[in-house]
């Protein structure tokens, strides 16, 4: 396995990912835009589709600020390179940083600091998984700070069961409101613990858009949520209209009996992803 083709390949992933809005992303806004009614979201959804045109006929980032640059990992146990696999991820951060560009967004919290390249202490962040096989699959999420500024955890009362749930998902995206420009995409972590929770959430925004959950009573929560999200009518950007949210996704760990952590962390229009496929002969195929 080459370390620079690896790199070259993550590069070219995060070119993909900050550009362009996953395809199903794109079939959402789209069919929001058809079926929208009030002038102000109309004008909202027309820039923000002029946005995604620009992005795939010019290869110039679809919003300003290109993330934190964040990644999925799911390596296979018989991979043979995980420690080049992650010194390749390093390397093309600060590769793509230069050479898309993106902006720089790595502070340190202490002196303010820019490191100028995306990369610091734990950063970017890389959330591993184990699986089975000789293979690995990168998703990569260049996560905006608007959208993440709009997270939270809430340690609810077991008692109140999915009756509280439901009203934690809702109230928050009832009062983030325009802030984390939506129409978002907004992904829910149940049980766990408080660091789990939050990253079932970040970790259910890899589903495409309109896929629901495998396990039906999940699935069926998903799109109740998703319904009363969209009842709420905040609208893109905020302006209202009938359309707050692109998806609700939902991932769950058991819980301690006395805790219940609910994480909702939502993801702007500019759903930006790329998913690729590490063989382990080195070879980079493109999956989204």
């Amino acid at each position: 396995m080459n370390k620079t083709e690896l790199e070259e390949s993550l590069v070219e992933g995060f070119r993909r990912a900050v550009t362009s809005v996953t395809e199903e992303t794109e079939k959402a806004l789209r069919e929001a835009k058809d079926r929208e009614e009030k002038e102000g979201a109309n004008v909202q959804l027309e820039a923000i589709l002029e946005n995604v045109d620009v992005g795939k006929n010019e290869k110039r980032p679809i919003c300003q600020d290109t993330g934190t640059q964040t990644f999925f990992v799911e390596v296979g146990e018989d991979f043979k390179e995980l420690g080049l696999l992650k010194q390749a991820i390093n390397g093309s951060v600060k590769k793509a940083t230069e050479r898309i560009p993106l902006r720089p967004n790595a502070i340190d919290p202490i002196s303010d600091e820019n490191s100028g390249d995306n990369t610091g202490r734990f950063i970017p962040s890389i959330h591993w998984d184990i699986v089975e096989g000789d293979q690995a699959i990168i998703h990569i999420i260049p996560k905006g700070g608007g959208s993440e500024n709009m997270s939270k955890l809430e340690m609810m009362t077991p008692g109140r069961g999915l009756k509280g749930v439901k009203e934690i998902v809702l109230d928050q995206i009832a009062d983030m409101a325009g802030k984390p420009c939506p129409p978002t995409t907004v992904g829910v972590g149940l049980g766990g613990g408080a660091d789990l929770a939050m990253e079932l959430a970040k970790k259910a925004l890899l589903r495409p858009v309109g896929e629901r959950h495998s396990e039906k009573r999940i699935a069926e929560l998903e799109e109740e949520l998703l319904e009363k999200a969209n009842e709420l009518g905040v609208g893109p950007m905020g302006v209202g209209g009938k359309t707050t949210v692109l998806d609700v996704k939902i991932e769950y760990a058991h819980r301690h009996p006395a805790s219940f952590p609910v994480a909702v962390l939502p993801q702007c229009w500019a759903n930006r992803q790329a998913k690729l496929k590490v063989t382990p002969e080195g070879d980079v195929e493109v999956l989204r």
